[in-house]
């Protein structure tokens, strides 16, 4: 009985889910468009192309999108943040954005009241301008001005949707900290020391006032380093890979993505001849997560 249960139960998953891509089918022309739009799609997806566009479909048929201050989202827009939202689990599955449903597509930058204490003790309050901002639960807040020139920012490893939606994925498990839920092959233990030592090393190179391939935000705290190497895997991996060989091939274990040559190499120039190997945008617009 087990068996026919299990049998029926995926009948019944498949049906929904043929239900779900007719609901929401992308027209060829618009599917075009948008990965015209966005290359860095395209070189994500790789051979998978197909299985984001059926994704997009199914995160569309799930998310319900509206507009802030009499913006009218599109289905242009909504395929556009969708496929972007999705390359990050494209290999994962939608499972871990199971915990919302809302999206919010500002024109722009949203100003949000802060109060914010500093290390010295004093309250700071104010206006903040936030390009995205995902929430424990939802929504999840973005500019469509950013969204929009994703195509043209990603050079510079900048991108709110991914951005945002990585913070969705580091709360799948909790709080936003660094840590999203592993896969069996990757040991809390490894994650910890190499997030540990690569976020180190990135704060104090931006301490240093030192060019950097991510953007300076990520030094904020291990929720925004993990964010904004997400991006920058994403959208600008060549770069990425070379200044953060350790962490790129970290983060495509996690992702199920291939390792890259360049990756592979400066890897195995960095691992010691003798003994084990050691442990191992606008930066003033905000982009963030909220547990509440």
């Amino acid at each position: 009985m087990t068996g026919l249960g299990s049998w029926l139960r995926e009948c019944w998953a498949q049906r929904q889910e043929r239900r779900a891509l007719a609901r929401r089918a992308i027209p060829d022309i618009t599917w075009r468009r948008t990965l015209r739009r966005f290359p860095f799609l395209v070189e994500g997806a790789g051979r998978d192309e197909e299985r984001l566009r059926r994704m997009t479909s199914l995160f569309l048929d799930q998310k319900e999108f509206s507009g802030a201050h009499g913006l009218k989202v599109t289905d242009d827009m909504a395929v556009a943040i969708a496929a972007q939202a999705c390359l990050p689990v494209l290999h994962l599955g939608l499972g871990l954005y199971s915990g919302f449903v809302g999206i919010v597509v500002h024109p722009g930058a949203a100003k949000v009241y802060r109060e914010r204490v500093g290390e010295d003790g004093v309250v700071h309050a104010g206006d903040e301008e936030l390009a995205g901002e995902a929430h424990h639960g939802g929504p999840v807040m973005l500019s469509w001005r950013d969204v929009r020139a994703s195509g043209a920012s990603a050079p510079r490893g900048y991108n709110v949707v991914i951005h945002e939606f990585a913070h969705v994925i580091d709360m799948a498990n909790g709080d936003a900290d660094g840590h999203p839920p592993l896969p069996p092959d990757i040991d809390m233990a490894e994650w910890a020391s190499t997030f540990r030592g690569e976020f180190e090393r990135f704060a104090a190179r931006v301490d240093g006032y030192e060019p950097t391939v991510m953007d300076p935000y990520a030094s904020q705290g291990p929720d925004e380093f993990f964010a904004v190497a997400t991006e920058a895997f994403f959208v600008n991996r060549e770069a990425f890979a070379q200044e953060h060989p350790a962490l790129d091939a970290l983060l495509a274990r996690f992702y199920r993505c291939p390792t890259l040559p360049v990756a592979a190499s400066m890897l195995a120039e960095e691992q010691p001849t003798n003994g084990p190997p050691p442990e191992a945008p606008n930066p003033s617009q905000g982009r963030g997560s909220s547990e509440g």
